[in-house]
C-alpha cells in the first residue's frame, strides 16, 4: 500500500490560519523588508536567521517526514507556518538532494526518517556505461515524464493557489558530484576520480546539462527560480583541492552558465556542506549575480569562521555565517545563543550583507528552543544600527 498523507491535500489549507489576516500581512511585510536587506543595501530590522528547515517543519507541526518529501503541498505550507512561528523568512520552500536521478534509472524511496535515498542497483556499473549516459532536453523533463519536476511544480502550484505571498520557485542542484556518485555508488565514484576521470566527467557533463534544462523549464513556467548549487560530497575530507575544482567547481560553473542563459536565477545560493578548510579559496571565483549567497559549513571539525567567510567572500556575495547544525538537537540553548553571537560579531558587517544559518539542513528532531535561541541572538547582536 502506498503512503497516504497525514491530511488529505484538498483539506490542508483549512488546517492553517488564513494568510489574509491583518496580523500575517503585517508580519510578512516586515519580514520581506528584512529578507531583502542584504541584496538591496537598505538594511532594515535585523540579520535574518535561516535554519534551512525542511522536514523538521513538518514533524514539529504534527505531520511526518514522508509528508514533506512525498507531498510537497504539505511541505511548503508547514515551512511557511514554521517561518512565521519563529519570525524567520517570508517565503516557503521545497527541495531535496537526489534530483533528476530517477531519469537515469536510479530507484529512490523515502522512509519515516530519511528523504529520497538511492536503493537497489546503480545504473552505471562500469566506465563504459558512462558513454551511453543521456543528456535530457526540456521536453524530457516535463512533470509527466520526470518525478523531480512533478514534485517541485506541485509545491509551487500549491503555493500560488494558497499562499502566494510566500511563493518561492526553486531549482535545486545541490551537488552535481554527489548526484553522479549516486549513479555509480559513492565509494566507487570517488575511486573513479583517480582511475577513470573521463567517465566521471561524462556523467557530470550530462547532469549539468540536464539540470540546467530543468532550471530553464521551471523559469519558463514561473518566470524565475532561485538556484541552490552545492558541493557536499566534494569537500576537503573526501578530495584534494585540485579534485574539488576539477570534479565539482568546474562542472558547477558549466551548470550556472547554462541555467542563467536559459532564464534560471537570478538568485544563486552556493551551499558548501562539510569541511572545506582546504578548498574554500577555489570558490572565490564562482559566477555571481547581485543576488548571491555563499554558505560554507565547516572548517575541519569546527564551524566555518564568520570572519574568514567575510574576508574571503564578503566583497562579492552575501555571506551566511553558520552555527553547528549537529548541536541543534540538544537542549543546550545557551550554546546555540553564544555560538550565534560569536558568528554574528565576526560577520555581521560584511560588505554585501550577512545571514545567520545552520551548517546544513536542521535535523529532523531539531529542538525548537535552539531555533528560538538563534533568533534571540540575531535580535541582540544583529540589529542594524547598533554597531
Amino acid at each position: 500500500m502506498s503512503y497516504q498523507p497525514t491530511v488529505p491535500i484538498d483539506k490542508l489549507p483549512s488546517r492553517f490560519i488564513s494568510h489574509d489576516t491583518e496580523s500575517h500581512k503585517k508580519w510578512h511585510t516586515g519580514s520581506v523588508t528584512r529578507f531583502a536587506s542584504p541584496f538591496v543595501d537598505v538594511f532594515k530590522d535585523r540579520i535574518d536567521f535561516d535554519p534551512i528547515v525542511m522536514a523538521h517543519a513538518c514533524t514539529l507541526l504534527g505531520f511526518t517526514n514522508r509528508d514533506f518529501y512525498e507531498y510537497p503541498e504539505i511541505a511548503v505550507h508547514c515551512v511557511a507556518y514554521f517561518n512565521e512561528l519563529f519570525d524567520l523568512l517570508p517565503v516557503a520552500h521545497f527541495f531535496y538532494s537526489n534530483v533528476f536521478l530517477e531519469k537515469y534509472g536510479l530507484k529512490l524511496q523515502t522512509t519515516n526518517t530519511l528523504p529520497w535515498i538511492a536503493v537497489g542497483d546503480r545504473p552505471i556499473k562500469n566506465p563504459e556505461d558512462a558513454d551511453k549516459i543521456p543528456k535530457f532536453e526540456k521536453e524530457d523533463l516535463k512533470p509527466e515524464k520526470c518525478k523531480t519536476i512533478e514534485l517541485h511544480w506541485r509545491a509551487f502550484d500549491y503555493e500560488k493557489a494558497n499562499i502566494p505571498d510566500m511563493m518561492l520557485p526553486m531549482h535545486n542542484v545541490f551537488c552535481l558530484f554527489s548526484m553522479a556518485a549516486e549513479l555509480v555508488g559513492p565509494e566507487k565514484f570517488i575511486i573513479w576520480t583517480r582511475k577513470e576521470p573521463k567517465a566521471c566527467h561524462k556523467i557530470l557533463d550530462s547532469l549539468a546539462y540536464t539540470s540546467a534544462n530543468g532550471a530553464s523549464l521551471t523559469a519558463d513556467r514561473y518566470g524565475f527560480d532561485m538556484m541552490v548549487i552545492g558541493s557536499v560530497l566534494a569537500n576537503s575530507t573526501v578530495l584534494p583541492p585540485k579534485y574539488v575544482k576539477e570534479f565539482s567547481f568546474d562542472h558547477q560553473r558549466d551548470f550556472v552558465r547554462r541555467a542563467l542563459a536559459g532564464g534560471g536565477g537570478p538568485q544563486l545560493w552556493y551551499h558548501l556542506c562539510g569541511d572545506h578548510s582546504r578548498d574554500y579559496p577555489i570558490w572565490r571565483d564562482v559566477i555571481t549575480t547581485p543576488f548571491t549567497v555563499i554558505h560554507i559549513g565547516y572548517y575541519g571539525d569546527d564551524v566555518f569562521p564568520g570572519d574568514l567567510l567575510k574576508k574571503e567572500f564578503g566583497n562579492r556575495m552575501t555571506v551566511l555565517a553558520v552555527i553547528d547544525g549537529k548541536r541543534m538537537i540538544e537542549p543546550n540553548f545557551s550554546f546555540i545563543y553564544e555560538q550565534s553571537k560569536s558568528q554574528l560579531l565576526k560577520a555581521r558587517d560584511s560588505p554585501r550583507g550577512c545571514i545567520l544559518g545552520t551548517t546544513c539542513e536542521t535535523p529532523l528532531i531539531t529542538n525548537p528552543g535552539c531555533t528560538l535561541a538563534a533568533v534571540k541572538a540575531c535580535k541582540d547582536y544583529g540589529t542594524y544600527g547598533t554597531w
